[in-house]
């Protein structure tokens, strides 16, 4: 298989970077993108890179840090089976292009939340609740990725992403520096997204 990997940030781009440059026998193509931070950017970047590739992809792969609610701890690695957007308030079939949840290849049976905010405890409390979930990710882009998938013939979408921080915890945007400061080898979510 062709696979984009689709990083948000310039220190998750250098972290794969680093991965797929030491591999071997990788199963699968590789190209590597920054696509940037947020919905907006990120949702442009992957739209760019799939418009001027020369061949088709057959997956794109999100990779890089999220938020996490309790139930999962700093340095787990989740490949969340669904994506939804939780800062679009939106009344109920009103508006399903946006509100749909997203599937993807991943078997985490979690739901990854995307908004472009960072999440701190009361939002993640309060997320959980809305959409009744016990465990939840959250991050800026991959629901909003999805969306471009679906326009470019429905590529399909995974996500693999390291636990950076946990809010409900007490972490903070300073956890989730210094854990991503610590974490500048993907080659474990390299090696995930090649058992595809």
């Amino acid at each position: 298989m062709r696979i984009l990997i689709c990083a948000p940030t310039s220190r998750e781009y250098r972290a794969m970077r680093y991965a797929l440059d030491k591999a071997e026998g990788l199963k699968h193509s590789y190209d590597l993108v920054e696509v940037g931070i947020g919905k907006a950017l990120s949702s442009a970047g992957v739209a760019r890179a799939l418009t001027l590739a020369e061949q088709k992809y057959d997956v794109l792969a999100v990779v890089g840090f999220a938020a996490a609610s309790l139930g999962r701890k700093q340095g787990d690695i989740v490949m969340p089976s669904r994506a939804i957007h939780h800062d679009a308030i939106i009344p109920e079939g009103f508006c399903p292009e946006i509100t749909d949840p997203r599937k993807l290849l991943g078997k985490d049976e979690e739901t990854v939340f995307t908004g472009d905010s960072f999440v701190n405890a009361d939002i993640a409390r309060e997320v959980k609740a809305r959409f009744g979930v016990d465990k939840a990710l959250f991050d800026m882009e991959i629901a909003a990725i999805c969306q471009v998938a679906e326009l470019y013939d429905n590529i399909p979408v995974v996500a693999v992403k390291y636990v950076s921080d946990v809010p409900e915890a007490g972490h903070s945007e300073h956890s989730y520096d210094e854990f991503a400061d610590a974490h500048s080898d993907f080659t474990e979510l390299l090696m995930r997204i090649d058992t595809l």
